[in-house]
């Protein structure tokens, strides 16, 4: 169902979290977004932060827009993207660090490491209950943005399967992790079709766990074929919804997480066995490794592709002409109106600067611009790049 790429070719994005403005300085802290949006202060600056994520992402050139992820909290390395949904649903409590033989086998790193900080840092609540639905306010939040523009807002969430690497259980309710991401494939479900039936017709879903569980137990293997299940269930229902599946292979503080990064044994799965669209992956980063695996699916492609063109995790801001030549390497083996162009992952994780990722998003938009001319299709306006309204200009005589 193309709604928000219906008619575009080429079209240009990012992922969704956008770094902050210096003056956004508040955060939810688990409360309901209804509450805070009582506080006048918390009112005017959250209202203000997302007219100016969505101005900058405009004025980028982008075709399609996010809210940045301003609902999450700012807190270490992104936390709050998977801590979102668990700080709100019944189920949890408390705060509490990972015991080592818990945490997920490929999230292990050496003392004297910014991940093994990050990774031993985070704290997490306990499952002590079942767990059930409540809301997470994610209309408000989508009508709040998508009264800020007129072009297609995509909202993206931290999927059920991924909260679960992190989760210990400490009631006998649970007598494993697939009872716990299931009943969390349900609650989440009752969020998105809430935020469909508000009008969203864009949803993202971010990081289901298929090619991490692919590459280490086989893609065929029991609890991979689980984990579909489960991401069937969580967007069941959305058949009116251009429905983004996005994968990265981690963004904690922008930094890599793992080596085995080949979607080689997830293709498959992503292509035909889960529900979706538009299929996100980390490219640029990856100086576009498996692109060569989209051969056998160039001329029966049933979902988008959208590859990163920038990196998330390089602090060098890409020329459009960068981004051009990303687009052209990929042409060999995707079709132009199957392709999107994106960044690899969030910009908005701790580690990048806003100035850094405008740059980075205007150059996705002015790079499918040279493509599209070259090509004879339609480009879109990149203020931007616009000479007139440059920021600095010397008055002339």
């Amino acid at each position: 169902m193309f709604t928000a790429t219906a008619n575009l070719i080429l079209p240009s994005t990012t992922t969704g979290s956008f770094p902050r403005p210096r003056w956004y300085d508040v955060s939810l802290w688990g409360r309901p977004l209804d509450t805070c949006m009582q506080d006048i202060r918390f009112r005017e600056k959250f209202q203000d932060a997302l007219a100016v994520v969505i101005s900058d992402q405009e004025r980028a050139g982008l075709d399609i827009v996010s809210h940045g992820d301003f609902h999450v909290d700012e807190d270490l390395a992104g936390r709050a993207w998977h801590h979102y949904p668990l700080q709100r649903w019944s189920g949890f409590e408390g705060d509490y660090l990972q015991p080592e033989e818990t945490t997920a086998p490929w999230l292990h790193y050496p003392p004297g490491t910014l991940l093994n900080e990050i990774y031993t840092g985070w704290r997490w609540p306990h499952v002590v209950d079942k767990i059930e639905h409540r809301p997470l306010d994610y209309p408000k939040v989508w009508r709040i943005a998508q009264g800020k523009t007129r072009k297609p807002l995509k909202f993206g969430t931290c999927c059920s399967q991924v909260m679960a690497l992190f989760l210990d259980i400490h009631t006998p309710k649970y007598k494993d992790k697939r009872q716990v991401i299931w009943d969390m494939a349900e609650a989440m479900n009752k969020e998105l079709l809430l935020l469909r039936d508000a009008g969203c017709r864009c949803i993202q879903i971010e990081e289901p766990t298929f090619h991490f569980m692919a590459n280490t137990y086989g893609k065929d293997h029991e609890e991979v074929k689980f984990m579909i299940e489960a991401f069937n269930r969580e967007v069941q229902g959305l058949d009116d919804v251009e429905l983004w599946i996005h994968t990265c292979w981690g963004n904690p503080n922008m930094q890599r997480v793992m080596e085995n990064t080949s979607y080689a044994n997830s293709i498959e799965i992503y292509l035909e066995r889960c529900r979706g669209d538009v299929w996100t992956l980390e490219m640029k980063d990856r100086c576009q490794a498996d692109l060569e695996l989209f051969e056998p699916f160039k001329h029966d492609l049933k979902k988008k592709i959208c590859i990163g063109a920038v990196s998330h995790r390089a602090l060098q801001a890409d020329r459009p002409e960068d981004v051009a030549a990303e687009i052209r390497k990929a042409l060999k083996y995707i079709p132009a109106e199957r392709l999107i162009i994106s960044n690899d992952c969030g910009f908005g994780r701790q580690g990048c600067n806003r100035e850094i990722a405008f740059y980075k998003a205007s150059a996705l938009a002015q790079g499918c611009n040279i493509v599209r001319r070259e090509f004879g299709f339609p480009t879109t306006y990149v203020p931007a790049a616009d000479p007139k309204l440059q920021i600095d200009v010397v008055p002339g005589r």
